[in-house]
């Protein structure tokens, strides 16, 4: 029996998030039936992180046990031919019983990515989000620092959430302009309930004049959702890359 770890590209605009569901069609779900076709045997994944309904990733990770004789080099082809157009395995690996596609994550990497133009972009429209109002960028970018390092994130964390703690650790964080494309990329320990969603709404609300560059430590000091930024719709946020302690 060997188990095999998979890089997962996708297209979350259709799915209901990564993490399989009774009655919606989530990526696992589909990844799981075209691994159990290749593979003649039922195949149950695990991933790394539990994207929600219309986030898209280019490095999610998924691990799964069977027997196979496919080569390793040669799986990520013989998978896509049974995958939908909107997955792609851009990779697999062996790894061992000690690793957990969860617990052996060391840091991932989230972008979420904004459209500041009069007009909206049809090539653009399910990967950004669209904001006609001008953000002021050099503000937005001279806020990031305020989250570097480890804090207590509850302000920037949505009703509903499991977490056992809100204290999480921010390695890097960036915004990023290119004409009228603003990237706010993000690597941390792990993530909260829409943390980055909330982050980015955040940053943008600075953009918009709405919150002062100066009340953001503040913010994160005191822990109050309500006084942080908006969470922005899901479309705009990918799950760029995930990566394990080997």
């Amino acid at each position: 029996m060997k188990r095999m770890l998979l890089k997962i590209a996708y297209d979350g605009t259709e799915y209901f998030g990564w993490q399989r569901q009774n009655n919606f069609i989530t990526v696992q779900q589909r990844l799981e039936e075209a691994l159990s076709e290749l593979l003649g045997q039922e195949i149950t994944v695990r991933g790394s992180s539990r994207t929600d309904t219309g986030v898209h990733a280019l490095g999610q990770g998924a691990v799964f046990k069977a027997d196979f004789t496919i080569p390793v080099d040669r799986f990520p082809l013989a998978l896509n031919s049974f995958l939908p157009g909107d997955i792609v395995c851009r990779g697999a690996r062996l790894v061992d019983e000690n690793f957990h596609p969860q617990y052996s994550v060391v840091k991932k990497t989230y972008r979420y990515r904004i459209l500041n133009d009069r007009f909206r972009n049809p090539l653009m429209g399910r990967y950004s989000e669209f904001i006609p109002k001008e953000l002021d960028f050099e503000k937005m970018a001279e806020c990031c620092h305020y989250f570097l390092g480890e804090h207590d994130f509850k302000a920037f964390c949505a009703s509903g959430s499991t977490a056992k703690t809100t204290n999480r650790i921010i390695y890097d964080l960036t915004a990023v302009k290119n004409q009228n494309i603003i990237d706010i990329e993000v690597t941390g320990n792990g993530f909260l309930y829409n943390m980055v969603r909330i982050i980015a709404g955040t940053l943008t609300d600075v953009g918009l004049g709405k919150i002062p560059v100066g009340d953001i430590e503040k913010i994160i000091a005191e822990g109050d959702r309500t006084k942080a930024g908006k969470t922005l719709p899901p479309g705009g946020l990918t799950l760029m890359n995930v990566v394990y302690d080997f």
